[in-house]
């Protein structure tokens, strides 16, 4: 039987775990907003799925997996908004539901140790909204519902050589402050690693096994282009948009013990230098 897979919000991640189960032969339908989008996803061997309620309920009657990966609007979930009804009538029918969240949940910990047991106490708002949308989707009774929540993402295209080679780097030191954070290749063998496994109610945190501190990737970074590093400038004196400060409130580690003892994954990238490494000979 031919597994499908509905993309609701087919973005970063939701296009590497495409990559990854097209060649396993499964079908994927992706969504987007942009009908000038769509022969993009169809070059991919994704099939276009206009974000409007009638496309999209036709898409979930096919599906047999789901991967959540838009995030909370004002509205709230988006994808809940749209077809949260229709959703709920084919609960018992899905095989997997796994919706992209985020560490934020967490708060802030004074960079202590958090894991999936850690009590919420998201104090931004973005964390705010993600722990309302996963109470959402978990309130939809029988859903096979997974949970993944991510760290700052970073893969091909999104890794901080460029802004390194044209000077626009900036190297924030504050004092104490480390981020987790998750090669978009480990998020995808996680997720497939899951869909194998499925374990409805689970929740898996997704980062690598190395917090570190944002000045210290950017310095080895430019030493890998054999650049001097970025100037530092002072956290408390550095000229900042309120959501780039944001990020820098909450301060904590992450451990990911979960993904590699319920699910048998060994990252691929379990630092920071690994993945780097590898980003930089992808790019030749």
């Amino acid at each position: 039987m031919t597994r499908i897979l509905l993309t609701l919000g087919h973005g970063y991640a939701a296009a590497a775990l495409a990559r990854r189960l097209l060649p396993q032969g499964w079908r994927i339908l992706g969504t987007h907003r942009d009908p000038a989008k769509a022969p993009l996803l169809a070059s991919e061997g994704v099939e276009p799925v206009l974000w409007q309620r009638a496309a999209l309920t036709a898409a979930l009657a096919q599906a047999s997996h789901i991967l959540v990966s838009a995030g909370p609007r004002d509205g709230g979930d988006p994808a809940l908004a749209e077809i949260g009804s229709a959703i709920a009538a084919r609960a018992a029918d899905l095989d997997w539901v796994g919706y992209l969240s985020t560490t934020g949940v967490y708060g802030d910990h004074g960079g202590d140790w958090v894991d999936e047991t850690t009590p919420l106490s998201p104090s931004t708002v973005r964390g705010r909204a993600r722990t309302e949308a996963e109470a959402a989707w978990q309130a939809i009774p029988g859903l096979p519902l997974h949970i993944f929540r991510l760290a700052g993402i970073y893969g091909p295209g999104r890794g901080p050589f460029e802004k390194v080679r044209q000077g626009t780097a900036r190297r924030i030191v504050k004092p104490g402050q480390v981020f987790s954070r998750i090669h978009v290749a480990d998020i995808a063998q996680v997720l497939d690693a899951s869909i194998r496994q499925p374990r409805p109610g689970a929740i898996y945190n997704l980062c690598d096994d190395d917090p570190a501190p944002p000045e210290e990737v950017l310095e080895h970074a430019a030493r890998l282009l054999g650049l001097p590093p970025p100037p530092e400038e002072r956290f408390d004196e550095a000229e900042m948009s309120a959501m780039a400060r944001s990020f820098y409130a909450e301060n904590k580690r992450v451990r990911n013990d979960r993904i590699k003892d319920e699910l048998g994954v060994t990252l691929l990238y379990p630092d920071y230098r690994a993945g780097l490494a590898a980003l930089l000979a992808e790019e030749g």
